[in-house]
C-alpha cells in the first residue's frame, strides 16, 4: 500500500537524527527533498542511497498531483525531508499532506528536530503556553499582524532572516515596548551557536552593529 513518512532532519549537527529516521530513509522507495544538494550531504554522511526528487515551495503545487499518482500506481513508500527540521513547519510539506489525505494515502510523521522547541526552552521565558508565528509577512499584512500580537499574553515564537533581524526587533520595540523580555537564538546546534537574552532594547543594541549570519529564532515574552 502506498504511504508517506515525514522525516525530521538535523537543524545543524548531523548527530541530531534518530535511528528510526535513518532506517526509514534507507527503506523508502523514494525521498522527496526540499533541496537534493543540501540533503545529499546528510544522506551521503549516513550512506543512504535511496533515489531523490526535489519538492520545494516553488514546484510543490505543480509536482504534488503527479507524485501522488506515481505513489498510487507503483505502490511506493515516500519519505519527505526538508533542508533542516520537520517538514511542514515553515517548510514545504503541508500541501503534500493535505492532498495525500484527500487521496486516502496513509501518512506518518516522525518526531525529531525543529528549531523553535530548543530555542523556546533555552530562552528562559514561559513555555507552558506559547504561540508559534514562524516568519512574519515581509510587507503586506505585517503591521496589522504586529498590532494583533501587541495584546498577546502567551510567549511568542518567530523565525527571522539575519538580514531582517534588527529591523524586526525594532518593529517589536515599537509595538511591544523596549523593556519587553526577549531572546534570540542563532545557529542552534552548530559551531557558532549563540543565545542572547535581555530586553528588546538590549537585544537590538547587541545585534545592530554586527554582521549577522545563520538561522534565527526570536522568542518574545507575552504582554503581562
Amino acid at each position: 500500500m502506498p504511504h508517506i513518512t515525514l522525516v525530521p532532519t538535523p537543524i545543524g549537527n548531523l548527530e541530531d537524527i534518530t535511528m528510526r529516521a535513518l532506517r526509514i530513509l534507507k527503506e523508502a522507495d523514494l525521498i522527496a527533498a526540499e533541496d537534493t544538494r543540501t540533503s545529499g550531504k546528510l544522506l551521503q554522511h549516513y550512506q543512504i542511497e535511496t533515489p531523490k526528487i526535489s519538492l520545494h515551495q516553488h514546484n510543490e503545487h505543480s509536482k504534488v498531483p503527479a507524485l501522488l499518482e506515481k505513489l498510487i500506481e507503483e505502490d511506493l513508500h515516500l519519505a519527505v525531508i526538508t533542508d533542516a527540521g520537520t517538514p511542514g513547519i515553515s517548510d514545504p510539506g503541508f500541501l503534500l499532506v493535505r492532498e495525500a489525505i484527500q487521496h486516502q494515502i496513509p501518512i506518518e510523521t516522525l518526531p525529531g528536530a525543529t528549531a523553535f522547541v530548543p530555542a523556546l526552552v533555552n530562552s528562559g521565558l514561559p513555555s507552558d503556553r506559547f504561540v508559534f508565528e514562524g516568519f512574519l509577512p515581509v510587507k503586506k499584512g505585517r503591521q496589522s499582524r504586529l498590532d494583533q500580537l501587541a495584546e498577546e499574553t502567551r510567549t511568542m515564537v518567530f523565525y527571522e532572516s539575519p538580514y531582517r533581524l534588527v529591523k524586526t526587533l525594532q518593529n517589536f520595540i515599537t509595538k511591544f515596548g523596549p523593556e519587553r523580555p526577549a531572546c534570540v537564538c542563532r545557529e542552534l546546534t552548530k559551531i557558532h551557536e549563540e543565545t542572547v537574552r535581555g530586553s528588546l532594547e538590549e537585544v537590538v543594541d547587541y545585534f545592530k552593529d554586527k554582521n549577522i549570519k545563520g538561522e534565527i529564532v526570536v522568542i518574545v515574552s507575552g504582554q503581562k
